[in-house]
């Protein structure tokens, strides 16, 4: 597992698409495992549609994790690179640069602050993407495009996936586990996010999920009015938590 130490874990929550559900799922098992008193910290590297606080430039999902975190965290700790636009990171990031602000996007400025929460030493460290797997970060220093999924290959980390079901998922769902595994990385498991409980054929295409992903399904999620239900609706096991 990486940096880890040798009685933690650390999971990668990506999505088919932005607005899936990441974050509302990524704190509902936050919360699941510190009800059973697992330690749990969270990292969200990337984060754009912020907005100017007393604390500098804040993003609510960021705020949400670390509200849901037990380890004690600084805003700056848990999402190191946030970004005013609510546009693709690497986009913002230059509107940034042109408005004189320089963002290091690096996979190695990433890399340094996923050691930093490393070092809390919490049971479960959860790292949260931004928008789905292949997100660009930009060029980097030899040229080459960079992507958050290639920060999530160096960690070797274990993927949970949430899928918004919603028209258009079969098919985003099943490229992005053949990519996660193209990786060489794990699929822990996935999640059937309900965006639209009238979703024709919503049960159906879970069911041809099951089959076509071939990674355990944690559980499905009908639409919640808190995440702190999540827990109701997932199997831990799936994890070995």
């Amino acid at each position: 597992m990486g940096n880890l130490a040798a009685n933690s874990r650390a999971f990668f929550v990506t999505g088919t698409d932005t607005e899936v559900g990441k974050t509302f799922f990524s704190v509902g098992l936050l919360n699941a495992l510190n009800t059973k008193e697992i330690s749990t910290a969270a990292y969200k590297p990337v984060a754009a549609g912020c907005s100017y606080t007393n604390q500098g430039w804040q993003n609510d999902d960021a705020l949400a994790l670390q509200k849901a975190c037990s380890v004690a965290l600084r805003y700056s700790e848990l999402n190191p690179i946030a970004l005013a636009e609510p546009i693709a990171p690497h986009l913002a990031a230059i509107k940034a640069k042109d408005a004189g602000n320089i963002v290091d996007m690096s996979i190695e400025s990433i890399q340094q602050g996923f050691r930093h929460i490393l070092q809390k030493h919490a049971d479960v460290v959860l790292v949260e993407g931004a928008g789905g797997w292949r997100l660009p970060l930009g060029l980097n220093p030899q040229g080459q495009q960079s992507y958050l999924s290639d920060f999530v290959a160096n960690q070797n980390l274990t993927v949970i996936l949430v899928v918004g079901m919603r028209l258009g998922c079969l098919n985003h769902a099943i490229l992005t586990a053949d990519s996660i595994r193209q990786h060489g990385l794990k699929l822990a498991g996935w999640v059937a996010n309900t965006l639209e409980p009238t979703m024709p054929f919503l049960n159906e295409n879970i069911e041809s999920l099951k089959s076509l992903l071939n990674a355990p399904l944690i559980g499905v999620l009908p639409q919640l009015a808190s995440p702190i239900d999540v827990h109701e609706h997932i199997d831990l096991s799936c994890l070995g938590l």
